[in-house]
């Protein structure tokens, strides 16, 4: 009998390509790292901030809507805000609440990638609308004559669609080139969510291009938006500081101070994440808590913040949950 024995390294080559086309078929979602003993008592507060999250804002949209006083565009960017973050909320949270109740920790591929987009979107849409808002106010305090010829409700629905086609078209290679990687081995992913770089970090392939393309995108959609931002508000400043009145100061100012503390929430909590992020391998359950609370609390926030601070809005909120047509008045 003739027997052929196999060289050892040609056995090991062999091995090696059966392994690296094994393509797993779905991930794991093991939730908050280091906790996931206790991690579903977590469930409640979480779910009680979506609830909030989706009924305030839609109580803004509601009331932006209904109100023909509000018909402005500083609302109409505020409702559009309102609708980006329920947006946002209901693409992570849900999810999260099946893990925690049901222990629905796996995900499909298409399924993750989807996921992987729409936060993509969702939270560059965010950062979008907050330039528009920062532009409007910008014009309306620096060239309050030349306002209502400039921020008309085409200048409002352009925008807005710039924005939406900006951050769709953008953020497309994301999952796309998180798709085209192997997964040959691991897939079980220490988060809550499907985030771009805890995906592809299972790869067992090369994924410099994905961490560059995410580098190139915050800077691109981030970072542009955050300068600009930033230097329509110096320029306000510097407006509001020329006025020779004490009253006009307060109340350009006061328009304002929604926006500002917003602002500087969202993009604190971006850069917070970002380097909690790059120091978090020894305590991996910090970032992946901060992601998670940087993608509720903003839309449970948004609409508290210009509740307390926006008189037409409080009145408007009052009219529609009908408590009273007299507090127009007041």
């Amino acid at each position: 009998m003739l027997i052929i024995k196999l060289p050892q390294d040609m056995n090991i080559s062999q091995s090696v390509t059966n392994s690296s086309r094994f393509q797993v078929s779905e991930f794991i979602l093991m939730g908050f790292p280091g906790i996931h003993e206790w991690q579903h008592w977590l469930s409640l507060p979480l779910a009680l901030l979506y609830l909030l999250a989706l009924s305030a804002n839609l109580l803004i949209v509601i009331t932006i809507q209904h109100e023909s006083t509000l018909h402005q565009p500083m609302y109409q960017f505020l409702s559009i805000l309102a609708i980006v973050d329920i947006g946002l909320a209901t693409t992570i949270v849900p999810k999260i609440l099946a893990i925690f109740w049901f222990d629905t920790k796996a995900i499909s591929l298409p399924q993750c990638f989807a996921q992987v987009y729409a936060i993509h979107s969702f939270m560059g849409m965010e950062s979008g609308i907050f330039l528009c808002m920062a532009m409007d106010r910008y014009v309306a305090i620096c060239y309050p004559l030349q306002y209502p010829s400039i921020v008309t409700e085409t200048f409002v629905v352009k925008c807005t669609a710039f924005m939406v086609l900006r951050n769709g078209l953008l953020t497309i290679p994301v999952p796309v080139l998180a798709s085209q990687r192997l997964y040959c081995s691991r897939n079980e992913i220490e988060h809550c969510l499907c985030s771009n770089l805890g995906v592809t970090s299972l790869a067992c392939d090369d994924i410099t291009m994905n961490r560059f393309y995410q580098l190139v995108l915050v800077w691109v959609i981030g970072g542009s938006d955050m300068g600009l931002v930033f230097a329509s508000y110096a320029l306000i400043l510097r407006s509001v500081l020329r006025m020779n009145s004490a009253e006009a100061t307060s109340k350009a100012l006061g328009t304002c101070s929604s926006h500002l503390i917003l602002i500087f929430f969202f993009y604190t909590a971006i850069v917070v994440v970002s380097v909690t992020h790059l120091a978090g391998k020894s305590v991996p359950l910090i970032p992946v808590l901060l992601n998670v609370l940087h993608s509720v609390i903003p839309p449970a926030l948004n609409p508290m913040v210009y509740a307390l601070r926006t008189q037409e809005l409080r009145v408007g909120f009052q009219r529609v949950l009908g408590l009273g047509d007299d507090v127009s008045r007041k």
